[in-house]
């Protein structure tokens, strides 16, 4: 078993090389088709600001909703695992979870909204 243990460290390293390599090949393949597509330097900043303009300004908040929920669906689930139920840990995680990314889209919804009234 303790031979195992010491790939753990090298496939994380290895995975996370090649999410790393993967996104900036990909991200290099984008610039020259959009050179190759003929778009002069002011098209492509243009195209690069509206990218950013659209992006959500709310997204840790969004993150911050979904842990605080996750972390109270743990609690309950702890808590009725100590009672003898433990059917309630996965059950609790997920509905809090899942109560938190609707609560996250909600709040998302309505704060982005808000800014574009302001506009």
């Amino acid at each position: 078993m303790p031979v195992l243990e010491i790939f753990i460290p090298i496939i994380m390293i290895l995975v996370i090389g090649i999410v790393l390599v993967t996104y900036f090949y990909l991200r290099s393949k984008e610039k020259q088709l959009i050179i190759e597509k003929g778009l002069d330097s002011e098209s492509i900043k243009l195209l690069y600001n509206n990218y950013k303009l659209h992006r959500s300004s709310y997204n840790l908040m969004k993150i911050g909703i979904i842990l605080v929920s996750l972390g109270i669906g743990f609690g309950f689930g702890l808590m009725g695992e100590e009672n003898g139920k433990e059917f309630l840990m996965p059950l609790s995680i997920f509905v809090f979870t899942g109560i938190g990314f609707i609560t996250a889209n909600i709040v998302g919804k309505k704060l982005d909204d808000k800014d574009k009234r302001e506009e």
